[in-house]
């Protein structure tokens, strides 16, 4: 009864596994699937199944922000008040805070990371950068602070009570605007006027979390942020002809914009099509007057981790409505100075803006944000809470590109607050993934990527196991890495999730409740895991050990193809150190294709299994991974042809 139970089960799914020793193979499957992956259990901050525990806590950062540009010196000057609440169990002796400007002072650490033409640096720019603090005030208690490059410390005489403290800091700030401010904010010369991007620009506080206390690694240039949430209220004052686009909401519009621009703005917001806001024309004639008065214009944001802005005179700008799933509405802006307005770089720029608001709000999480502005920069690609600035040469399809890879991020980590200083994957990575749905839903995919997230790119990166890898931190990649291991690779590992492994129903599924379970919050990347497998109620700890973890590399192939009775028999052998499912195509003398796939389980236990191929026909080519779905390194071996 048993053997013709297995005997069934052999002609029904068309495999039979044979464990096989192979002398020339790195795979250990009880090393890929060891079940010892989770170093801890579930608690009750984080809970097992990946979502925020019952006492989940984070802090909080409200910002009160006064500031004014001064483009004759290429200068900012500004007021920061920040009230901090700790909702920690723990009383907190002292604060730390980010000072990122600072990495542009001749002497700051990160100076060494990138010199030369870096594109984390200042591109060779002599600059005296960095914050100039004074007034510095504290409520509630006395006390000292020591500044250490890019992060200050407040050292309190009374702590920050827990479980609510609160406290309130405020200092004026001055610093030097850098040309290139390590490619994420800082001005470009256009012929109608300076354009100024500016970010990572106040004094914000470090988050404190259960996982490791302060976060206190400085800012190197390459690495990212990790910011608290808060509310906002932000005043720029800058000369009147200076436009203001910053992220929130424009609150005082009716009083910083000509009628005729208000009326404009007022319409675009109720509009489906773009609606000219600022005309060429009318740049030049802006850019042509001089400015001797100033204007103060005000936004505001909720629940936001950071906030940015962009300033100039030599805008054109567009606006169009976005219209989100539950009904509300967002404003789509988008900026850019003459010499990239064309309906081939950025004057399709807020069709962009809307259409990937729009995408994105319906596949992953509704957009929460008021304005979603794209402005047009000597910024190659960079992003912030409702505005994004991206690079005034792009052209075409390069132009959709940075702007729907940098409005990606406002689900990744504006809305899903990560730690970027440590896991860069776990927003490049994640926008780069839904880029490609994205680029295939376009104008019926106008700007599909013919390649799209193609595996094979991958397979020189795992020639070398001993390479870098995905969990790296930013600053500890090798900068011409940083692209295929924070953004290519966890993007592609996504992709074979979603469509080899899991399934795109369930793994959607289970991506959009990692999304609405840690929107607003601060995952890790073992909250997303454990999110993942419970939610699409799947063991991938492998794949994490494989994939993220280490640098693991596949390689498939075809060893022997023997002729039995009633068919085939075809050996695979597992050659790499990591593992996929197989996915094997016969053909025959008279050109028809038999396939078959198995699952990755098959390599739980074995290096090598005989897959049976039930036909009275010649075969004549077998191929593993016909359509080149996986990351294989060594493609010499997946062909079988009869001799």
């Amino acid at each position: 009864m048993k053997k013709i139970l297995i005997t069934c089960l052999i002609l029904v799914f068309g495999f039979e596994i044979q464990a096989q020793e192979i002398k020339n193979s790195s795979y250990n499957p009880h090393t890929l699937f060891s079940p010892l992956f989770y170093s801890h259990n579930g608690n009750q901050f984080r809970s097992a199944n990946g979502t925020p525990g019952p006492k989940y806590w984070q802090n909080r950062a409200d910002y009160n922000l006064k500031t004014e540009l001064f483009p004759e010196s290429n200068t900012i000057k500004g007021n920061v008040i920040i009230k901090y609440t700790n909702n920690s169990p723990d009383n907190l002796d002292y604060l730390w805070l980010q000072l990122d400007q600072n990495l542009f002072k001749p002497d700051s650490r990160g100076q060494v990371m990138i010199s030369g033409n870096s594109r984390y640096g200042n591109r060779g720019e002599k600059i005296n950068g960095g914050y100039i603090l004074t007034n510095i005030a504290v409520s509630n208690s006395e006390f000292t602070y020591i500044i250490e490059d890019t992060r200050m410390q407040i050292r309190l005489k009374k702590p920050v009570s827990k479980n609510g403290g609160k406290t309130e800091i405020s200092m004026d700030f001055e610093f030097k605007i850098p040309k290139n401010g390590s490619d994420r904010m800082g001005h470009l010369k256009t012929k109608n006027g300076e354009i100024y991007t500016i970010a990572q620009w106040y004094p914000r506080m470090a988050v404190y979390d259960d996982v490791l206390g302060w976060n206190t690694k400085p800012y190197l240039g390459a690495g990212e942020f990790y910011c608290e949430y808060g509310d906002v209220d932000l005043i720029i004052t800058a000369p009147d002809n200076q436009f203001i686009l910053a992220s929130g909401e424009l609150t005082n519009a009716k009083k910083v914009l000509s009628k005729k621009v208000y009326n404009r703005w007022e319409k675009a917001k109720k509009s489906d099509d773009i609606i000219e806001i600022i005309k060429e024309s009318e740049v030049i004639e802006i850019a042509n007057s001089d400015s001797k008065n100033t204007k103060t214009w005000q936004y505001h944001m909720d629940n936001t981790r950071d906030v940015a802005w962009a300033a100039s005179k030599a805008f054109v700008i567009d606006g169009s409505k976005i219209n989100l799933p539950s009904g509300k509405k967002s404003f789509a802006i988008s900026a850019q100075p003459i010499e990239s307005n064309g309906q081939d770089a950025y004057g399709r720029a807020c069709e962009y803006t809307k259409t990937s608001i729009e995408y994105y709000s319906s596949l992953l999480y509704e957009y929460p944000y008021p304005m979603a502005i794209n402005i047009a920069a000597n910024i190659g690609g960079m992003e912030y809470p409702g505005i994004v600035f991206c690079g005034w040469k792009a052209k075409s399809s390069s132009v959709w590109s940075v702007i729907d890879h940098e409005f990606g991020h406002n689900w990744f980590p504006m809305l899903v607050g990560s730690n970027e200083r440590n896991f860069g994957w776990m927003d490049e990575g994640f926008s780069t993934f839904v880029n490609e749905l994205s680029a295939r839903h376009f104008n019926n995919g106008e700007y599909k990527n013919k390649k799209q997230l193609v595996t094979e790119k991958l397979a020189y990166n795992f020639l070398d196991e001993s390479n870098e890898y995905i969990m790296l931190p930013p600053d500890g990649l090798n900068e011409k890495n940083i692209g295929l291991q924070l953004y290519y690779k966890p993007a592609v590992g996504l992709k074979l999730l979603r469509n080899i492994v899991i399934g795109k129903e369930r793994f959607d599924y289970a991506f959009k409740e990692y999304i609405k379970h840690w929107a607003f919050k601060h995952p890790t990347p073992v909250d997303f895991y454990r999110s993942i497998e419970n939610a699409a109620g799947e063991d991938l700890s492998w794949f994490w050990r494989g994939w993220f973890i280490n640098n693991y590399s596949l390689d498939q192939g075809i060893s022997k193809v023997e002729k039995t009775k009633d068919g085939y028999t075809v050996t695979v052998e597992n050659l790499g150190s990591f593992a996929l499912p197989v996915f094997i195509t016969a053909e025959t003398a008279n050109g028809k294709k038999i396939e078959h796939n198995q699952g990755v389980d098959v390599w739980m236990r074995n290096k090598s299994f005989k897959f049976f191929i039930p036909t009275t026909e010649t075969v004549n080519k077998v191929t593993l991974d016909a359509y080149k779905q996986l990351p294989d390194i060594n493609r010499s071996n997946n062909t079988w042809t009869k001799k």
